[in-house]
Parts: structure tokens; C-alpha cells; sequence
């Protein structure tokens, strides 16, 4: 439900502007506002799963999501849906991190690699449905209804999750309140500093003052989680060579990937004339290849290891993206975007199933609920990154076109980047 509440009000985003008459980066911050509650606040939901129990902290997030969503439909302005999807990203944050933890805490070894496998295919079908239903939901009724088509699906988990789902053992401790508050402020105000460079310069006061706001936040939050007896990111997750790199390399390849699809979906609305149903189809190849790969990725990784099968998936990422880049006014979906989208997807697949494997298999499993907080807040904080930074270089050109033909060229930089890691600081096999 998660996933499907990214993608769908993704391809619903030129109606919500519409809608509540919102700028580009008024649009970025619909996105923005839910991803950095998200990914800001993973750590302390993973923290809240340990301490009140797993099934617990899932139940209740879902709870909390669903009450959000139905708010969020209701909107009338820009700042009633900001603060509805904020609510969303902070009970994601909840729900999120047991999830997965609950995955790690009941498999071990290949079982392991095979339920993560059905995990990551589960979310890549979340992406696909909503793209879908998003395009049906806003062409046949309203976007409204991409919210509140979460009400039913929140109901059926809330009342399932008590049935199926086993409670895990409570470990008692604090919350370490204030390094979840300074590392949420410093990528607001990381993200805020980017989108107002974008629309005003480089050399506007607030972004500057944005980023450097930015700049010591994130040093306190660093100094916080080094004194706290019960840090929310326990800074030995960061010192693993193998961890590490998974940590950063996934952080770079979703800011690439996440930041692009900001700029297709309104691509294919705007440029090419699709009304959103159909432009949630033409994700299909995309979302469709990356769901089959992430399948077979499980018997391939215990011969390749996660090395190689990362570094083919960061290469086609940036070799999707810089054949995006390329762009013209009159290419068609064909010509331009079929290609690209297959390659993508592709990469996506080979990607973000051994990078989770490998960050999960370096832990005990006492500590799979911080690990799997820390992965989904760099997943989470890389996307609405990488978002406000194409969101920047696509207003410093004055031409569309060239605006988001330079927004995918740097997408691209990001993939290189996480190329880059992979070959020079992972070394893991399995």
C-alpha cells in the first residue's frame, strides 16, 4: 500500500496542480512532504517496533496511514493535502520498518534472499497497480480518489494483521527524540534550500540560509547519535565496508530513478498528450520487466554474489537516464521512451533486492529493525533528494525541453555515482 500511494499520486500530480493551482515546485513539495516524514521518521519507527513490538507499531501506522489518506482526499488547498501527506509519511514511517523487520526476524539464509525476493516483487507490483489505478481513479472520477482508495485496503490490513501475524518480543528503552527531529529538519531544510535554488537561483538568500541550516542539523544529528545510549542510527551500521557502501549506493540509485519518474509522468501528460490512464500504462515495460527480474534475481545471486548484479543495475539506470536525456519535442513514446523504460526497469530488478540481502545478512536479527530503518530511510531520503535536485536544474534552464533533458542528465550523474561505490567499496559475494 505503500508503494502503490507513491506511484499513484505520482501520475495523478498535473491534476492535482490543476486542481488546488500549485508551481512546479509547490508540486515537488506534495512528493517531498510524504517522502521526508517517510524517510526522516524510519529510524524512530524502527526504534517504536522494537520497544512496543513489531506487529504492534505495523497495525498502528497502518491505522494512522489510512486516517491520513481519507484527510488527504478531502484537501482544498495546497497546504491542507502538504500537511495530509505529512501525516502519511509519518505513519509510513510506523508501519514500514516492522514490515520488513518482520521478514528478517522469520527467514534466515536463502529463505531469506527468497521472501525478500517476494517483498521487493510485492512493491514493484504496488508501483505498476498504482500507476493504473491512479490513471483510472483521476480520469474517470477525480484525484482525490488516489487517496481514498487507501481507506479500503487500511481497513482489510488493520483487521488481518491481529489474525496472521505474530507479535514479537518487546525490548525496553528510550527514543531518542531529538536525533529524529534534527536529522528530519536538516533534509527539509536540504530539500527546501534545493527547490528554492531551482525557481529563484543559486544565490537566493533563503536557499542559502536553507543550506546552511542544512548543513548544521545534520552535524548535530551526527554529534546526537554519537552520545545517545539508544541512538535511532546506531553509528556502527555505517562502519561495515559492505553495509556501507549498500547504504549510499541505494541512497544514489533511488534519488536517480525516483527524481526521473517526477519529470516522465508529467512528460507524458504535458508533451505527449496522455491523459493519465494512459500514461499509467506506458509505465508498464517499466515496472512490468523490473518485477520479473527481482523474481529471478534469488537464483542468481547465491553464484554472481551482490557486487556484480548491483553494478549492471546502477549501469543501466544511468545508461536509461542518459538516453532520456536526449529527449526532443517531437519523439514519441517509441522513439523515445520504450527503450529507456525497459532498460530501466531492467536495472531496477538486478538492484535493490541484493542490496537489502546484503545489508540484512551483516546484522544479528536483533538488529534487523534498525538496519531495515536505516536502508528504507536512505531509500526514502534519496528520493525526495534526488527529486528537489532534478527539480533545481530543470528551473535553471529556461527552455522545458532542455529543463528536463538536464533533469534526467543529472539523474544519470547519480547512477554513475552509485556505480561508482559499487565497484571501488563493495566487495561482498553473497
Amino acid at each position: 500500500m505503500i508503494t502503490l500511494d507513491t506511484s499513484v499520486v505520482t501520475i495523478a500530480l498535473p491534476r492535482v496542480r490543476d486542481g488546488l493551482g500549485l508551481s512546479t515546485g509547490g508540486l515537488a513539495w506534495i512528493q517531498n512532504s510524504y517522502m521526508l516524514a517517510f524517510g526522516g521518521l524510519l529510524l524512530l519507527g524502527g526504534r517504536a517496533g522494537d520497544m512496543f513490538g513489531r506487529r504492534r507499531a505495523f497495525t498502528a501506522g497502518i491505522v494512522a496511514f489510512t486516517a491520513a489518506s481519507l484527510v488527504g482526499g478531502f484537501a482544498t488547498s495546497g497546504w491542507f493535502l502538504l500537511a495530509a501527506r505529512t501525516a502519511q509519511g509519518l505513519a509510513a514511517a510506523v508501519a514500514a520498518p516492522s514490515a520488513m523487520a518482520l521478514i528478517a526476524s522469520n527467514f534466515e539464509g536463502p529463505a531469506r534472499v527468497r521472501a525478500l525476493s517476494v517483498f521487493s516483487a510485492v512493491s514493484g507490483a504496488g508501483g505498476a497497480i498504482g500507476m493504473l489505478v491512479g490513471g483510472v481513479l483521476t480520469e474517470v472520477g477525480s484525484w482525490r480518489w488516489v487517496f481514498f482508495i487507501n481507506v479500503p485496503v487500511g481497513v482489510v490490513l488493520a483487521l488481518l494483521a491481529p489474525r496472521v501475524l505474530a507479535e514479537t518480543a518487546r525490548r525496553p528503552g528510550r527514543f531518542d527524540v531529538a536525533g529524529a527531529l534534527t536529522s528530519t529538519a536538516g533534509m527539509t531544510a536540504l530539500v527546501y534550500g534545493l527547490i528554492r535554488a531551482g525557481s529563484d537561483g543559486w544565490g537566493d538568500a533563503r536557499a542559502l540560509g536553507a543550506f546552511a541550516a542544512a548543513a548544521v542539523l545534520l552535524a548535530v544529528f551526527v554529534a546526537v547519535e554519537w552520545r545517545a545510549r539508544q541512538p535511532i542510527m546506531p553509528l556502527w551500521l555505517l562502519t561495515g565496508r559492505d553495509r556501507a557502501a549498500s547504504y549510499l549506493v541505494l541512497l544514489l540509485y533511488v534519488a536517480g530513478i525516483f527524481g526521473a519518474f517526477f519529470f516522465l509522468t508529467q512528460y507524458l501528460q504535458q508533451n505527449l498528450g496522455y491523459g493519465p490512464l494512459r500514461a499509467g500504462v506506458a509505465f508498464l515495460p517499466l515496472v512490468g520487466l523490473q518485477f520479473t527480474t527481482v523474481r529471478l534475481v534469488p537464483r542468481v545471486l547465491p553464484r554472481t554474489g551482490a557486487r556484480p548484479l548491483v553494478a549492471l543495475g546502477t549501469l543501466l539506470l544511468g545508461a536509461g537516464l542518459l538516453w532520456l536525456s536526449q529527449l526532443s519535442a517531437g519523439d514519441g513514446f517509441v522513439s523515445g521512451l520504450l527503450g529507456p523504460f525497459m532498460i530501466i526497469g531492467l536495472g531496477a530488478g538486478l538492484t535493490i533486492l541484493p542490496l537489502n540481502a546484503t545489508i540484512l545478512a551483516s546484522v544479528d536479527p536483533e538488529h534487523a529493525g534498525a538496519a531495515s530503518g536505516v536502508a528504507q530511510a536512505m531509500l526514502w531520503s534519496g528520493a525526495s533528494l534526488g527529486s528537489a535536485v532534478l527539480v533545481a536544474v530543470q528551473g535553471s534552464r529556461e527552455d522545458a525541453m532542455s529543463g528536463i533533458d538536464a533533469a534526467f542528465a543529472a539523474g544519470a550523474v547519480f547512477a554513475a555515482a552509485a556505480l561508482l561505490v559499487t565497484l571501488v567499496v563493495m566487495r561482498v559475494r553473497g
